[in-house]
């Protein structure tokens, strides 16, 4: 909506400085930086200021303590936003402190400084420490931004990789980067961040940086009324900004954190064999995602969006649905944004004006029929894609979306409409969680329940390796959710290829695996040696579930997600900033899979701290590279590393996620002297009840003193009640004396089981693969706060 600026202006108005009317007001706009009249401070009210140039208008507005908006307002007026920013969602205001001083305007918040003097704005932290500066406003009028900032600042964001795009920059960004949603696994936003302590956000459809000793200038802006957002802090605190301009991400399914199997060329029965096979052996998976296959591809009478009867006969009766339910396995499929044009549907389309502008029909390569893509950024296109048929599809089994091959036309928000066609269509009727995978990302897109993988990369250890900064670059951008095709899409992956690839995806946000036509994906096709090296990794992220599934929790309200690169949790050292080789997995775990064949020895940068090895239990103490030896015959480990503080609650390896009720919840703690807190979050798993407040969210603390530990479980917030019971503490690194609770000593036994076997409360002592070990056995429903002490 359109709006005169001075119908905006809040509260008292304090002129300071020089102040200008409309009237005396050159007429016009500026076309160049180098012809716009000087700009002039006109107005500061409680909320910001305003700069006036010519006809024109620069709108500062504080948001939040650390959120700056500086809009340009060519004639004083505002345009509609983009896809990136929330629709018409009030961004709110915030109040920070004005003063004057000897001639410089300064606004500060406990967060932010912004200081207005000849010309130049200036952003600095709250102790003064300069950040950023936008040296000449006036650029704003000829469409461009300039922003000045430390020459060694490291910079990131702006866009990834695809597929098949060289990738030697790894995270870090200089030169020219453009902003756009790209094909085959790119993901973009227009937004450049830095560990020195800033991001800006642009609203635009498409831009272009160019970033050089210290300079970054910014054009090739969709919107005349350059809209710019300045977020101040620590990465969490810029991507909390960033989610609060953009949108959260609504939560996955909870079966969505466990292994997904994609698969082309396969029919029904082909299916439940495959799964059958699954159980039998007890390897985890919740989704298989069909291909072409199980839609009548081709034929008329909506073929794209219903079964195939001839490959899945009982798809339409729902009887596949209901066996599958019983195995615990979802089925998810593909969707294209095309239809075929001599069909019912398509020449409803065309009676329509569905069509993508600007094309044509042409033959289909998989039905060879012609074809032709939908329009997605039409409202009505949307809101008939999820009709009558795939709402039977859906009711009958496919429940969730493969979004493939969106990414063919220049439009940067195709494929993030596609995704909201079936978002909104799914919400409107079914109550059930939306998932799917897509394959490119503009920021905006993860308001819709948005997957990004990487797209149709091919097999081998080069490939598998260049999937990590492909991964940590999504992330970077606001693409949370990355998967890849485990096992490389183009050609057949060697047994050990196969192994290492399954233990680098267990450690990723979407962990699933695919292939070319006729391409299996299965653990056992690989050999005893990759099955059993498979296998174990993908019980390990079954056994993290209540960790991962916490992460997804932190990922919608917070905006930063399960996986993070090393310079989330590490901004200040220097050796992370372009390290893509390991990630953060959550808070506490940092992962450095394997991606060299016949490898023996691995080099790994472990930052500041002490950090324990998953596996075998040894501490190394961090800022320094160190060699870890790697099992080259069976491929079985994987460099996976505890950060001290850390609090892991896990559970016991299933089939699939919530095969059984989980009544004990088993919590490894590793602590610190600084106090760490792990939010343990559950809900229901399958429905939007959580927007409610049907969850359950309990802080579990824990803090190493001189005597001892202190262990806190805080009080459980939310409707939802789990079948959670009890916590199963693993206090490591101690072996307690004494605890004490509320004053009162808690009961001892002998050893471990005892304990599982003890009908209440208690703790006892002992050793595990990482030293001495306090168990505690706690009713999680009751808040409580203990005392583990060494001494008697």
């Amino acid at each position: 909506m359109k709006a005169h600026l001075g119908a905006t202006i809040l509260g008292t108005l304090m002129a300071i400085g020089a102040t200008t009317s409309a009237a005396a007001a050159p007429a016009g706009g500026a076309t160049t930086a180098q012809d716009a009249p000087a700009l002039e401070l006109t107005v500061v009210h409680r909320y910001g200021f305003d700069l006036r140039l010519g006809q024109d208008v620069i709108s500062l507005r504080w948001l939040a303590p650390n959120i700056l908006r500086v809009h340009f307002l060519p004639d004083a007026h505002s345009g509609p936003r983009t896809e990136v920013l929330q629709d018409d969602a009030p961004f709110g205001l915030y109040q920070p402190h004005t003063r004057d001083d000897t001639g410089v305007l300064v606004q500060s918040s406990p967060a932010m400084r912004v200081s207005w003097h000849a010309e130049r704005l200036e952003i600095a932290s709250a102790s003064g420490q300069r950040l950023l500066t936008l040296d000449d406003l006036r650029a704003l009028a000829a469409g461009e931004a300039q922003l000045a900032v430390g020459a060694d600042a490291p910079l990131y964001g702006i866009g990834g990789y695809s597929a098949f795009d060289t990738s030697d920059a790894g995270l870090l960004r200089t030169g020219t980067w453009m902003a756009k949603a790209g094909a085959q696994g790119h993901a973009g936003a227009p937004w450049v961040w830095s560990t020195a302590g800033w991001g800006v956000l642009f609203d635009t459809l498409g831009a272009r940086f160019r970033m050089r000793h210290g300079q970054i200038r910014v054009d090739g802006f969709s919107r005349p009324d350059i809209d710019a957002f300045v977020i101040v802090g620590r990465p969490d605190a810029l991507f909390a900004g960033l989610r609060r301009l953009s949108g959260a991400a609504p939560m996955f399914p909870k079966w969505a954190m466990g292994f997904t199997n994609s698969q082309w060329g396969i029919d029904e029965q082909q299916l439940l064999d495959i799964v059958a096979t699954y159980r039998a052996r007890h390897i985890p998976i919740d989704n298989f995602t069909l291909d072409f296959d199980w839609k009548a591809w081709g034929e008329d009478d909506y073929g794209e969006f219903r079964w195939n009867t001839a490959k899945f006969p009982d798809g339409p009766s729902g009887k596949l649905k209901a066996t599958l339910d019983r195995e615990g396995l979802h089925l998810t499929g593909i969707m294209k944004p095309r239809i075929h044009v001599d069909t019912v549907e398509g020449r409803y389309a065309s009676a329509h004006d569905f069509w993508f502008p600007g094309e044509k029909p042409a033959p289909d390569y998989f039905s060879h029929k012609p074809v032709e893509d939908l329009d997605f950024d039409q409202p009505a296109v949307r809101a008939w894609f999820f009709n009558p048929v795939l709402q039977h599809s859906f009711e009958t089994g496919i429940r969730g979306w493969w979004n493939d091959e969106a990414d063919t036309t220049p439009d940067d928000t195709q494929f993030m409409n596609m995704q909201r066609a079936l978002y909104d269509g799914q919400r409107a009727h079914f109550p059930e969680r939306v998932w799917s995978i897509n394959r490119d990302f503009y920021l905006g897109a993860q308001r819709y329940a948005y997957g990004l993988w990487s797209g149709d990369i091919a097999t081998g250890f080069a490939s598998m390796a260049a999937q990590r900064e492909r991964m940590l670059s999504a992330i970077d951008v606001g693409a949370m959710r990355w998967g890849m095709d485990g096992g490389g899409f183009h050609g057949h992956p060697t047994p050990e290829n196969y192994a290492r690839w399954i233990e680098f995806g267990a450690f990723t946000p979407i962990f699933r695996v695919h292939g070319d036509h006729d391409e299996h994906r299965q653990p056992w096709v690989y050999g005893t040696v990759a099955e059993a090296a498979a296998t174990r990794a993908m019980r390990l992220r079954y056994a993290l579930i209540p960790y991962i599934y916490s992460c997804e929790w932190g990922l919608h309200r917070t905006g930063v997600g399960l996986v993070r690169p090393l310079t989330f949790a590490f901004p200040d050292d220097p050796q992370v900033r372009n390290d893509i080789s390991a990630w953060m997995f959550g808070d506490s775990l940092l992962v450095s899979p394997v991606v060299e064949p016949g490898q023996t020895v691995k080099r790994i940068y472990l930052p500041a701290g002490t950090w324990t090895d998953w596996f075998s239990g040894k501490a190394y103490a961090g800022g320094r590279t160190i060699e870890l030896p790697i099992d080259a015959a069976t491929w079985s480990d994987i460099p996976l590393f505890i950060r001290q503080g850390a609090i892991i609650p896990t559970q016991p390896a299933m089939d699939y996620v919530g095969q059984k009720p989980l009544t004990t919840v088993t919590v490894d703690v590793f602590p610190a002297t600084a106090r760490s807190t792990f939010d343990y979050y559950d809900d229901a798993g399958d429905s939007y009840a959580y927007e409610h407040g049907a969850y359950y969210l309990q802080p579990l603390s824990a803090q190493q003193h001189g005597d001892g530990v202190e262990i806190d479980l805080g009080a459980a917030t939310g409707s939802f009640r789990p079948a959670l019971r009890t916590y199963l503490f693993r206090v490591h690194d101690l072996a307690a004396a004494r605890v004490v609770r509320d004053g009162h000593a808690l009961t001892r036994v002998g050893d471990l089981q005892s304990l599982e076997h003890a009908t209440g409360e208690g703790w006892a002592t002992g050793h595990d693969r990482y030293g001495a070990v306090t168990w505690l056995k706690l009713d999680a429903t009751q808040p409580q706060r203990l005392a583990l002490l060494r001494a008697p």
